[in-house]
């Protein structure tokens, strides 16, 4: 009977949820399809504007110098425990002290760690992996293993198979997603966190819903809901979304080369290339509604003022879900959304002052 009553009384409660769900697919579908129709045109605008680029992405037969560089570090494999895939990373610095590990974001790859790898391999094993799905690292096709969960159980085997017990984690973008949730569950193995661009995704959501400017910013998320026509769209005339997104003269990477900007796009250029990436999106909203979560790893957090994906506003309401004391954020006033690239300097010498009592 017990059983009964209680079951009765979450009935409510269960079917409120269900309907918020069902509510939250319904907008976030309808915003795909408007985001869908808005990409899909600013791909025929590049397709008509330089047509004989046409209609499909140019697959690069070799991949550039630049991403076999023998000064940013030792090419390597790990397989992984829990899943048995392969993860692709860079390394340097063997045995000169504690291990840390960078997770990039996207459109990215671990080159995007290149100004750091060289920075921290005098007192620290720097490793920088591809992510699952990009680069040489095994890419499943299935976006069901793109979860948060499984993405987490990546970055725990990295560590453990290193043969370390803790890190310290520095992550961008879609890699700090990860870390967030990696700091909460995983809490003995973070160290200390290095987190670049993004919030943890309880804090995009509750933000979000109070700042729909935020929701604009990010609107190619929406995009990446859809089956097939993303990885359609971004590689159209060559990958010209993909080459704005990056070189653009105001939000993209300062000084980028020619061979850098190939260091990224050669991968995604590849059959496939882009579906395992996309799908880390494609599993974004699944666990939404999302419930509020306290932050207690200690945490350098550096934010671009100018960033175009990220609201400023979002580095206060990360903040207030810290335990106080262990949260220290920078606003760079002159930096968007690339920071380990555009500012590394500014980031080394954060970075530097935050680790240094790890080092004395």
């Amino acid at each position: 009977m017990p059983e009964l009553v209680v079951t009765a009384l979450l009935a409510p409660s269960r079917l409120s949820l269900k309907l918020l769900r069902a509510f939250m697919w319904s907008l976030v579908y309808s915003a795909a399809l408007v985001a869908g129709a808005i990409y899909g045109c600013i791909a025929l605008t590049h397709v008509l504007c330089r047509p004989r680029r046409g209609c499909c992405g140019r697959p690069r037969r070799a991949a550039p110098a630049c991403l076999k560089d023998p000064t940013l570090g030792k090419h390597d494999f790990l397989s992984l425990r829990s899943s048995g895939l392969r993860l692709h990373y860079v390394s340097a610095g063997h045995g000169k002290g504690p291990l840390m590990l960078f997770l990039h974001g996207f459109p990215e790859n671990w080159f995007s760690w290149r100004h750091q790898l060289r920075e921290f391999e005098s007192h620290f094993h720097v490793v920088a992996v591809d992510l699952r799905g990009y680069g040489p690292s095994d890419a499943p096709r299935d976006v069901d293993c793109y979860t948060i969960d499984l993405l987490m159980a990546d970055i725990q085997d990295v560590i453990l198979g290193l043969g370390y017990s803790k890190c310290i984690l520095v992550s961008h973008d879609w890699g700090a997603l990860l870390a967030w949730n990696f700091s909460i569950y995983f809490p003995s193995l973070v160290e200390r966190m290095v987190v670049v661009s993004a919030p943890p995704m309880s804090v995009y959501q509750d933000y979000s819903i109070r700042h729909i400017g935020q929701f604009f910013r990010s609107n190619y998320m929406f995009l990446f809901q859809l089956p097939w026509l993303p990885e359609k769209l971004l590689s159209m005339s060559d990958f010209q979304i993909l080459k704005t997104t990056l070189t653009h003269y105001k939000t993209g990477i300062p000084h980028l080369t020619p061979s850098e900007l190939e260091a990224f796009l050669y991968n995604f250029s590849q059959p496939g290339g882009l579906t395992g990436p996309i799908n880390y999106y494609r599993n974004l909203f699944r666990n939404f509604p999302l419930e509020p979560q306290e932050l207690a790893t200690p945490t350098l957090l550096l934010w671009g003022e100018k960033d175009p994906y990220m609201e400023v506003g979002l580095v206060g309401a990360i903040s207030r879900r810290f335990v106080p004391g262990r949260l220290e954020a920078h606003i760079l006033p002159d930096a968007g959304h690339w920071i380990p690239q555009s500012h590394p300097q500014e980031m080394h010498q954060y970075m530097w002052a935050f680790l240094q009592d790890l080092l004395d």
